[in-house]
């Protein structure tokens, strides 16, 4: 099974960026005023960050702006950066890696070590997991996880499934290997690539390339109205996935570590959507104050959502308390990741736009 146990790494410190620019539900013009009402009664998501898809913001500007921030708040120089990780499945080119532009960008060290992991809901725990894991082994010192996504691009205007619900975020976590750190990153993952087609963009990669017939919008069922180039959402399967897997897999961890959950100070999910979320908080007995949401603002912004819901929420108690956290991320793959992990008044900056 798929357990990570990190020892001898700290989570230093978090920063997110999200784009100015927002888009309003109530604004969505393909709904009527009851039926976003009742959309956002549901989801929770009454709006969203989002980049203007023409070039000019990126996902690895939103990670650039967070990693930049965070260096100058821990007074790292960038010379010190042994490992960059970028995790995105919205990269600046098909090739080469974002995380090359990103060293350069940064002024990193031509020796650090670099690479990308194309994941999205699951994206943040799957980068910390790999990169502390890397960490731990003490020959590389100091480590930037840079977590994002733009993928309201791949929502179709006209699919009532998707329109509302991505937002776009960057993020940046550094870890720093410490012989002397008594607690552990406990990780748990698993995968289910047969049900790839629940979440998926059809057109575009190596498998599908874009032809002419990738650009023609088709009516799948009322007010679901995509391309072959926009995300396609199961809704119904992705629910049935998530409550039936998320819980199994948290308690998996919880059971595999001796984890007291009465010492958990908060439970972190995915910000799915918040009927979602509701569902597994229950499944797994936790009290509201114990499981923090911000999709009311910033939605779904896939792999960003944990490290966003750190410094949109937490952002005092991480910079002034001691923290025990359990971690979820689950989605497109099918992916699923679990982390435990422990924070001791790390550096957590306030949310950054641009």
């Amino acid at each position: 099974m798929a357990f990570l146990a990190i020892k001898n790494v700290e989570i230093k410190g978090i920063a997110a960026c999200v784009p100015r620019r927002i888009e309003n539900n109530f604004d969505y013009p393909f709904l009527s005023e009851r039926e976003i009402e009742k959309y956002v009664e549901t989801t929770g998501i009454k709006k969203r960050h989002c980049a203007i898809h023409d070039g000019s913001i990126c996902t690895s500007d939103l990670c650039f702006v967070a990693a930049q921030k965070l260096l100058k708040e821990l007074k790292w120089s960038s010379l010190e950066i042994d490992l960059l990780v970028f995790v995105s499945h919205t990269a600046d080119y098909k090739l080469p890696s974002t995380s090359c532009i990103l060293q350069d960008r940064l002024g990193l060290s031509k020796e650090c070590m670099t690479f990308d992991i194309p994941y999205g809901c699951s994206g943040f725990v799957y980068g910390l997991g790999v990169a502390g894991n890397l960490v731990s082994s003490g020959t590389l010192k100091k480590a930037l996880v840079l977590v994002g996504n733009t993928q309201s691009e791949y929502a179709s205007p006209e699919d009532r499934a998707t329109a509302l619900l991505f937002g776009d975020a960057g993020t940046a976590m550094a870890l720093e290997y410490n012989e002397n750190c008594e607690d552990s990153i406990d990780c748990y993952y698993s995968t289910d690539g047969a049900k790839k087609d629940i979440l998926i963009v059809p057109d575009g990669g190596s498998r599908n390339p874009v032809s002419q017939e990738s650009f023609v919008m088709e009516k799948f069922d009322e007010g679901i109205c995509r391309s072959r180039l926009h995300e396609v959402m199961d809704g119904p399967a992705v629910f049935v996935f998530t409550l039936s897997q998320v819980p199994r897999a948290l308690k998996t961890l919880i059971e595999q570590n001796h984890i007291n959950i009465e010492n958990i100070d908060y439970l972190l999910l995915h910000q799915a959507n918040k009927f979602l979320c509701e569902k597994i908080r229950n499944k797994m007995g936790f009290p509201v104050e114990k499981v923090p949401y911000n999709m009311e603002e910033f939605g779904n912004t896939s792999g960003a959502t944990i490290p966003l819901l750190m410094v949109t929420q937490l952002r005092e108690k991480l910079g002034n308390h001691k923290l025990e956290l359990l971690l979820a991320g689950f989605g497109v793959g099918l992916s699923l990741g679990c982390v435990h992990l422990k924070t001791d008044k790390i550096i957590c900056p306030e949310l950054l736009f641009l």
